[in-house]
Formats: structure tokens, C-alpha cells, sequence
């Protein structure tokens, strides 16, 4: 799927909509002037050989808010392979991108590949939110056959701003048991906010994680949140508090549902 947005005429606008397979977007209406896309996996997940492939392509003086439908779910593989899911993301001079899908749940036996790249221009800001799910604690699930590798790299004006991947082979269940890494999470979520008043949210973040997670200055443009949560629920309680008020605006409507 590829999704491009201008600003025109003192609003964002569509400008650019390709799509194939089980990937769509839905834009739904929106109140103010920027712009609204929910992607859908019709598929209803991933499993082992699937490749989902998003382009993203956010114009000057764009506003645009991403989200998925739902959490994507990533299946056991009956193959050995993984699936993979790449994410490309270009946000132009002046724009603003806050990139929200909601959670990836990895059940037992699940192999993904996945990596988001962003390219932001000199003055782009961007609030960006991936959360991993390793088996979902209400339904008694737990991830001990995991073939994870997940990468994250953003680019400001060419120069490497951000960087993290993750690698998990095995037993995720008692690899997040150990205290020196999860203290017994079940969810894990990383936020990025790069812009010019990362700096100046730094306490007001930290008033709102309080002891649930932690967020450093990476650089004088970028805040990187982490926060560990036993389930879903308890993760939202803490980190929608933080998106919104990093967003200035609520969360895109399918969060609440």
C-alpha cells in the first residue's frame, strides 16, 4: 500500500492512494484541518510468509495521524519462515506526522521481521508509538517459541537520528521474567517524539509516566519513551496520557473503541 498527503488550500489533503492485497486505508472525516488514515489488514494477521509492505509519504506543511483498525496479530508459522512487514515513512518540511498503530500481539510460535524507516525533514516533527503484546495475559497465552526481529531507524535530514532493533529467539516468556529486561511484562512499548519542543516536555512526560516508565533526551530534538506493562489495558492507562499530551489532541477514535 502506498498513501501520500499535501497540504492545500490551508488543509491536508489526499494526494496519493495505491493499494493491493489484504492492505487498505480508510480515511475517515475529520473535524480540523489535518488528516486522518486507519490501515486494515484484512487478512485478520500475519503468519509465517506473508510481506506487507507500507509507503508512506507525508507532504510540507502536512498534519496527518496513522493508526491501524486494530492490534495486528502475528501468527504461529507452520513453515519455519516469517512473516515480514515493512513500513517506509517521508515527512516533508514542516509537516507533522504522529504514526499511532495500535498494538502487534505475537502468539506461541510466531516469526516476524518487521522494520519502520522514517525520513524527516530539517523541521518535521513526528510522534511515533510501537508496542510488542507477547501473548495476551487474559487469555492465559504464553510465548514460548519466538523467532522476533524487529527494527526501528529514523533519519533527519539524512543523519541518523534514531536507532533500535530488537532480536528475541526462543523463549520470550522467560527472557521479559528476567529483572534486568522485562521484571515480568507482558507488553513492551517504545514512543519517539522528534521536534523542536522535545526538550521543553521532558518533565511534563515524566510527571506522566511517573514509576511506570521511564523517557530520556536522546538529543536535543528527540524523546524516547519505554514503557512495561503487564497486559494491553494496563499499558493504554499509561501511555495514552503521554501520546495525547505529546499530540495536543486526542488519540484517533478506533484507540477507544
Amino acid at each position: 500500500m502506498r498513501v501520500g498527503f499535501i497540504e492545500a488550500r490551508g488543509a491536508t489533503r489526499l494526494a496519493d492512494l495505491r493499494q493491493q492485497g489484504c492492505l487498505k486505508c480508510i480515511l475517515p472525516r475529520v473535524y480540523h484541518d489535518g488528516a486522518e488514515g486507519v490501515l486494515v489488514n484484512t487478512s485478520g494477521g500475519v503468519t509465517g510468509g506473508d510481506r506487507l509492505s507500507t509507503d508512506i509519504s507525508v507532504g510540507a506543511g502536512a498534519r496527518v495521524s496513522m493508526t491501524t483498525q486494530a492490534a495486528e496479530r502475528i501468527y504461529r508459522t507452520t513453515d519455519g519462515s516469517s512473516g515480514r512487514i515493512t513500513t517506509r515513512i517521508t515527512v516533508g518540511a514542516g509537516a507533522r506526522l504522529h504514526w499511532l498503530p495500535q498494538e502487534t500481539i505475537l502468539f506461541d510460535r510466531a516469526a516476524l521481521d518487521r522494520r519502520l524507516d522514517v525520513a524527516l525533514a530539517p523541521d518535521a516533527t513526528l510522534l511515533a508509538t510501537e508496542t510488542l503484546v507477547f501473548g495476551r495475559a487474559a487469555m492465559g497465552e504464553v510465548v514460548t517459541q519466538l523467532a522476533l526481529h524487529d527494527r526501528i531507524a529514523v533519519d533527519r535530514a539524512g543523519v541518523p537520528l534514531y536507532r533500535d532493533a530488537v532480536a528475541v529467539t526462543g523463549n520470550a516468556d522467560a527472557l521479559l521474567a528476567r529483572a534486568g529486561i522485562g521484571q515480568g511484562a507482558g507488553v513492551v512499548s517504545t514512543a519517539l517524539y522528534a521536534a523542536a519542543d522535545a526538550e521543553a516536555q521532558l518533565d511534563a512526560v515524566r510527571v506522566l509516566l511517573g514509576q511506570d516508565g521511564g523517557v530520556s533526551l536522546r538529543s536535543p530534538g528527540l524523546l524516547v519513551i519505554r514503557v512495561l506493562a503487564r497486559d494491553s489495558l494496563a499499558l493504554r492507562r499509561i501511555l495514552i496520557p503521554v501520546l495525547e499530551h505529546l499530540s495536543g489532541m486526542p488519540l484517533p477514535s478506533v484507540w477507544r473503541l
